[in-house]
């Protein structure tokens, strides 16, 4: 797991309340539905955290956005790409 993979998970974690260790979560294993078991307001949660901390938003209609969510690997990529520095 890279840093912000890490950073991500434990973003996530923190975000929604899980109750898994940030570490555990496999980069490559879905986000939604199946696999870390998030739904559609999870998502939209995320967003916001997201946006607050890397000074981008996650919209639905952005065509990559199930890309995005795919994976917290695929969420690394989308955040290095986008994220705005401080």
């Amino acid at each position: 797991m890279s840093p912000l993979e890490l950073e991500l998970a434990r973003l996530i974690v923190a975000t929604l309340g899980l109750e898994v260790d940030a570490e555990s979560i496999d980069p490559k294993a879905p986000l939604y539905g199946e696999g870390l078991g998030l739904d559609s307001i999870d998502m939209l949660e995320l967003s916001v955290a997201i946006k607050k901390s890397y000074g981008f938003q996650i919209r639905s209609e952005d065509p990559d956005t199930v890309r995005t969510f795919a994976s917290l690997r695929n969420l690394a990529e989308t955040v290095e790409q986008r994220r705005i520095a401080a």
